[in-house]
């Protein structure tokens, strides 16, 4: 099966899910999640329509944002945080979903620079607790996105979240549904930007409310 193809298959679920649960399927971003694929694969998803990509790794990333150069691409940064790349994720990303402390947000509102448009940033929460996870607490959210929010250069958006992998379609629903209710309390209408679900929960996220959807294996194939 092409990339084009599988793209197609996707969209295709997105909307079945969608209509399932009332929800218009224009309200849900397919996000493509490029680590270890090489520019050959993005350059054809590209031309297949879609325009938004998720990168985990700085150095790989700007690797394959000055090959494409020529692509209106929106980058996502959607890994880990190295403190020490903080500047180059500050300059060369639209949105970068993996924010998960003060310290993180503050490194990268001053480190944008001042003729880019605000950074779109979402929180990182570990709704699962798992110790191998980045992320802060649920009960750590409202005070994170009250300090977050003031800050110039970045633009708080919403949230972000991998839970612990499920194989039932309703124990997959669960955190996400803590999560969307946390937000929810907050009262905060500008975090419109609910990043979550992958391959293996599609169908629970959209279920859930999730707004950006990051994809990888169902579009890419498996990883190398």
């Amino acid at each position: 099966m092409t990339i084009a193809q599988r793209i197609e298959n996707i969209h295709r679920q997105i909307e079945k899910y969608c209509r399932a649960c009332n929800r218009n399927p224009e309200a849900v971003l397919l996000l493509a999640a490029s680590k270890n694929k090489p520019t050959t694969d993005i350059a054809t998803a590209y031309q297949a329509g879609l325009r938004h990509f998720g990168e985990n790794y700085c150095q790989e990333a700007l690797l394959k944002q000055q090959a494409l150069g020529a692509y209106d691409i929106t980058w996502h940064f959607i890994g880990p945080i190295q403190s020490n790349k903080t500047k180059l994720i500050a300059r060369h990303f639209s949105w970068v979903h993996s924010v998960d402390s003060l310290r993180l947000a503050a490194r990268l509102s001053e480190q944008r620079p001042v003729n880019l448009p605000p950074l779109n940033i979402c929180l990182q929460v570990n709704v699962s607790g798992e110790q191998s996870k980045s992320g802060i607490t649920l009960d750590g959210l409202p005070e994170l996105c009250s300090t977050v929010s003031t800050l110039p250069g970045i633009k708080l958006r919403g949230v972000m979240a991998i839970p612990a992998p499920q194989d039932d379609y309703e124990q997959q629903r669960l955190p996400y549904r803590a999560l969307v209710q946390a937000v929810a309390e907050l009262k905060r209408p500008e975090l419109d930007a609910l990043s979550f679900g992958m391959t293996g929960d599609l169908k629970a996220a959209i279920s859930e409310g999730s707004t950006i959807v990051r994809i990888g294996t169902a579009l890419f194939g498996s990883r190398n």
